[in-house]
């Protein structure tokens, strides 16, 4: 122990990879859990001192005076892209775009830049991935191709600045984010610490210039983005592109926005000629058949202020000589699939003890909100008895532990698009409001009655 009033001068550690900091050096970051990534960094900060007023960059002004016309969304010219970022890109805000390799995301912001070079002036496509000549091929397959879109490859942060300020755009595409590293800061190349050095760096140029930026990001194998949760902390907009790489439906979500809505989706497909926007995505969540099939029901799912018709298909078969019996789900939430199963038995009378149920959504959309509970338990009822359900028939509502059918939001809008797209009746809660025209509700207040009235 040092004497009374003499500071230890241990030297400190810290993480490479999350920057945890400690006091002595272990073989396994406490933080992250890497291996062998704490270094030593010297001593530890002195203590805070007093900090003197400095000079202000500007003096503060009423909020009511400040001026907007910077600030203004521009549209990219792609209807869905600009749904989901709320009007199109802000000048000097940062993008970060994140999805599995392979899903489309350089392909779709090439076109991006492609529209913003051709109406707004330069744009910069930084591969860090690809080389140049792969980029162009990829811009001559989908007609990106223009004067004013510039294409680097580059790894070195420096060598990315150096072409800002040679290019001066107005558009920044930073093909990945991952790829770039900066000199100045230690650690792995791609690691938390580079990628949090880089992504500071660029977010600061983007704000001095007035010069939005898109970052591309990588994502672990659970979809979660890869780097340090920082780095979502530090861009305005965090964009994820889903989309299975066996399906041609790619879905665009906004799950943070400072410019706009936190919960839009937009719709594209993917093809020889690169990711077009689907307007009209309804009917690629729904099977086309000539007759109806047991276990198959159409609901409406609400992705922030668009409706979206999804099929919901279960199919109940029996053991085939005991064992546990067997639940799959596919674009389901599974816990949800296993209370509604539960309280389709306990409270619908119908026995799916000894059975196999199996759940999946059509189109490989993803369905996790509760308004598709009521969906999910008449398609589960309707193979278990082996019974099809009415043709142009739509079911919307939560259904609780006791069996009860509850009002989900946007009801009214949820039925408007399902009257839209040719359905008749609506199973819904009771004062579920007004019907559209042309359709007829049936309220039902639990799951016996609805089951009373289709079986």
């Amino acid at each position: 122990m040092p004497p009374a009033g003499v500071r230890s001068t241990r030297p400190a550690h810290r993480c490479t990879e999350c920057g945890h900091a400690s006091a002595k050096w272990v073989g396994r970051c406490p933080e992250c859990q890497a291996w062998g990534t704490l270094q030593e960094v010297g001593t530890p900060a002195s203590p805070l001192r007093a900090v003197a007023a400095g000079p202000v960059t500007a003096p503060a002004v009423p909020i009511a005076q400040v001026e907007l016309a910077a600030a203004r969304a521009v549209p990219t010219g792609i209807d869905e892209f600009d749904r989901v970022l709320g009007g199109g890109l802000v000048p000097g805000a940062v993008l970060l775009v994140a999805g599995e390799p392979g899903v489309g995301k350089s392909t779709l912001l090439l076109e991006v830049a492609h529209r913003v070079a051709a109406t707004n002036g330069p744009a910069l496509v930084v591969s860090g991935e690809e080389s140049a000549a792969q980029v162009r091929l990829r811009a001559e397959r989908i007609g990106a191709l223009h004067d004013q879109l510039y294409l680097a490859a580059e790894t070195e942060l420096s060598a990315v600045l150096a072409h800002v300020e040679d290019v001066a755009p107005s558009l920044l595409v930073l093909d990945s984010v991952q790829t770039v590293r900066s000199p100045a800061v230690e650690g792995t190349d791609g690691g938390s610490t580079q990628v949090r050095a880089v992504a500071s760096a660029l977010t600061a140029v983007a704000k001095s210039r007035g010069m939005t930026t898109i970052l591309v990001g990588h994502v672990t194998k659970d979809g979660a983005i890869a780097g340090p949760r920082t780095l979502e902390h530090l861009v305005d907009v965090v964009v994820s592109f889903d989309g299975e790489r066996h399906s041609t439906l790619r879905l665009v979500r906004a799950m943070k926005n400072r410019f706009g809505p936190a919960d839009e989706i937009g719709c594209f497909e993917i093809g020889d000629t690169g990711v077009v926007g689907v307007p009209d995505p309804s009917s690629l969540f729904v099977s086309r058949r000539s007759a109806p099939v047991p276990g198959s029901c159409v609901t409406v799912t609400l992705e922030g202020s668009r409706p979206l018709l999804a099929e919901v298909q279960a199919l109940v078969a029996g053991t085939g000589g005991g064992g546990s019996p067997r639940r799959a789900v596919s674009g389901l939430d599974s816990q949800r699939v296993a209370m509604v199963n539960a309280v389709v038995e306990r409270r619908g009378r119908v026995k799916l003890a000894d059975a196999d149920v199996f759940a999946a959504s059509v189109g490989g959309v993803r369905i996790a909100e509760p308004a598709a509970d009521l969906a999910l338990a008449l398609a589960i009822a309707s193979a278990a008895k082996d019974v099809p359900l009415p043709r142009g028939l739509v079911a919307v509502g939560e259904v609780g532990l006791s069996g009860e059918i509850r009002r989900v939001g946007g009801t009214g809008r949820r039925l408007a698009e399902a009257a839209r797209q040719g359905y008749k009746v609506a199973f819904v809660p009771e004062d579920a409001g007004s019907a559209p025209r042309g359709m007829r509700l049936v309220e039902v207040p639990d799951l016996g009655a609805a089951f009373a009235r289709l079986f």
